[in-house]
């Protein structure tokens, strides 16, 4: 594990006028680990997210990735030093193939990227077909992205971000919209895509999630946010154990297996 965090957040905060979205927010990711943020509705989580990947400039605080200060930094910026997200409604170009969508994200990810179509060369096809067959899409491959189904959209917009060899990855509620049968299935790949490339490009992962299973289930760590801010930040059970979380993210009453 590297001694200097991959992400390091220091007194973060973000206003809109007179509302506080983030406030003072302190966050250290080491390499390898797999950070879930959780909270309500308009708890910070995704202002968070937004600021990492330069979407939302903060209003006063410092982000550093390995190191480096990224504060400033455009999207594009941040994503060519090794960030990349995906979204919780998958963002994707539905009349292109699955092949494509995959060759363009691999595109946008290069230092020397511009708008013009991206090349169908050897090296980067076979790129990108190795995680499609790590991420079970390698039936999909020619099909055109508004033929599949939720679960594998989702699926595939993960892939995406993924084709860049990313050193932080995250993940916006990476089981919404799929069924409630199929989200271990899903996350099952997703973690074993994820692993499968730790030894030739180690990936830390940070990902937004409602649902207490997939919390308990896949998070070395959780970190709750309430009101912009951290309440809460440590191994998942002694989190979700902790009586604020209780109190104002969870639910004291919230059944096993619930979601919040």
């Amino acid at each position: 594990m590297s001694a200097v965090p991959v992400l390091s957040a220091r007194k973060l905060q973000r206003k809109f006028g007179a509302v506080v979205a983030a406030s003072d927010i302190d966050i250290d990711v080491a390499q390898g680990e797999r950070l879930c943020l959780i909270g309500s509705n308009g708890a910070g989580k995704t202002t968070f997210v937004n600021m990492v990947t330069g979407y939302l400039k903060p209003t006063s605080g410092t982000i550093l990735l390995a190191g480096e200060d990224i504060t400033q930094r455009s999207p594009r910026e941040v994503t060519r030093r090794g960030v990349a997200r995906s979204f919780q409604i998958p963002q994707l170009c539905l009349h292109m193939t699955v092949l494509e969508n995959m060759l363009t994200a691999l595109h946008c990810s290069r230092a020397h990227a511009h708008f013009l179509r991206p090349a169908r060369d050897a090296e980067s096809i076979a790129r990108c077909e190795q995680l499609l067959r790590d991420f079970a899409l390698a039936a999909h491959t020619e099909r055109p992205v508004r033929e599949l189904p939720g679960g594998v959209r989702k699926l595939l917009d993960i892939a995406m971000a993924l084709t860049g060899h990313p050193r932080l990855l995250l993940l916006d509620e990476p089981t919404s919209g799929v069924s409630a049968d199929e989200k271990f299935t899903t996350m099952d790949t997703v973690v074993r895509a994820i692993e499968s490339h730790q030894d030739r490009s180690p990936v830390t992962v940070v990902f937004v999630e409602h649902d207490m299973d997939i919390v308990r289930r896949y998070a070395s760590r959780v970190a709750a946010f309430y009101s912009g801010r951290v309440i809460a930040d440590g191994p998942p059970l002694q989190v979700l154990d902790d009586p604020d979380v209780q109190r104002y993210v969870t639910g004291s009453t919230l059944a096993e297996g619930a979601t919040a």
